[in-house]
């Protein structure tokens, strides 16, 4: 997941690597938990939205899949109903729980990476990140402006079964 992330978009930065590997493990637990608030901020997105990367349908975060980051334009593109996307969003929100154990594993993977010489994140600014993040209990983050301005993320965190259509 890392490595892939980190090819797809080299301008990464520590907080878009944290928050990668945050949903990951935590899913979308600080997202919305009112639901007139996320298909507002949805409706919002998809509108403002425009062009972005040749992002895939889906991408499974955690290693068994049971975490997507859903992105918005192929999710479009595919005819796939934004309800659909909103009810399996708020669910995730509401009844998904991830773990911050996970999510310090996940980073100990990243340091690894880093001292193999993947990815342009140096394993110092990792360790110290994941280390303030830890203080604060792990908060989620926004993404860098970098990432932002370069690959305009516009996706979903769900959980896979909350997704599949019934």
């Amino acid at each position: 997941m890392i490595k892939a992330h980190l090819l797809r978009y080299p301008q990464m930065q520590i907080a878009d690597l944290y928050k990668l590997l945050h949903q990951a493990a935590l899913g979308s637990e600080h997202a919305f938990r009112d639901e007139q608030t996320a298909r507002d901020w949805l409706e919002h997105e998809l509108a403002e939205m425009g062009d972005g990367p040749d992002d895939p349908l889906m991408d499974p975060l955690p290693p068994d899949g049971q975490i997507l980051r859903v992105h918005l334009r192929p999710y479009l593109l595919a005819g796939k109903n934004p309800e659909t996307l909103l009810r399996a969003f708020f669910q995730t929100a509401n009844e998904w729980r991830g773990s911050p154990e996970k999510l310090k594993e996940y980073g100990a993977g990243a340091v690894r990476l880093a001292q193999a010489g993947t990815g342009s994140i140096r394993q110092e600014e990792i360790e110290a990140f994941f280390a303030k993040m830890e203080e604060q209990d792990f908060p989620a983050v926004h993404h860098s402006e970098i990432y932002e301005r370069l690959y305009r993320p516009a996706y979903r965190v769900v959980a896979r079964q909350f997704l599949e259509e019934k």
